[in-house]
């Protein structure tokens, strides 16, 4: 019985470190769809990559992802850049007001797959002052973009957010963020000439 009580705390206390701990082995896979356009609003660095009718933020990235920076390259190609390195999306279409926009060259394998923590995290001590509508179970939901070429070029990025369960509503959409932990966490880029 004790040791009952000992993992109910605990898990309570420690279930979104576990959570995050067992995301690194494998997470459930929800839906997976081709990439068929591709926009970015902002000034360069941060704002908004719309993939398809998802709005990911690149706002707050963490330090290691500061560098990254989306614009055009000298052939009019809407490309982003991270680490030193360059990943083009495709040459830039007519878009609104100041957004670039592409979509995948034929040829090109893009997609973006949405994936769930396999476990959830109980929050009984959350409380919104505001509404008093408080979620009683929090995931963490994954948004990862796929992106090859076919000289062997490969994007990779991974957001991160989590997902509040409501005994009223069900599951949230999944955009809530937490300090350090949340948004875009991780960006590859690997030049298939190499």
């Amino acid at each position: 019985m004790a040791l009952l009580v000992a993992m109910s705390i605990l898990w309570v206390f420690g279930g979104r470190q576990l959570s995050l701990f067992l995301d690194r082995f494998g997470t459930v896979e929800l839906v997976s769809a081709p990439i068929k356009s591709i926009s970015y609003e902002g000034g360069g660095s941060g704002g908004i990559l719309h993939v398809n009718d998802l709005a990911l933020s690149l706002n707050s990235l963490g330090p290691v992802l500061r560098s990254l920076e989306i614009g055009t390259t000298k052939d009019d190609q809407v490309a982003l850049s991270f680490g030193g390195q360059v990943f083009s999306f495709g040459a830039r279409r007519a878009a609104q007001s100041d957004e670039l926009a592409t979509a995948p060259p034929l040829g090109d394998d893009a997609s973006i797959a949405m994936r769930r923590s396999a476990i959830s995290w109980p929050t009984p001590f959350d409380f919104n002052f505001m509404t008093g509508h408080s979620p009683s179970w929090k995931r963490h939901l994954y948004y990862q973009l796929t992106w090859k070429k076919q000289n062997g070029a490969k994007l990779d990025m991974l957001w991160r957010y989590e997902q509040y369960f409501y005994s009223t509503d069900g599951w949230a959409s999944g955009f809530m963020t937490h300090e350090g932990s949340t948004g875009l966490i991780r960006v590859g880029i690997s030049n298939g000439a190499r």
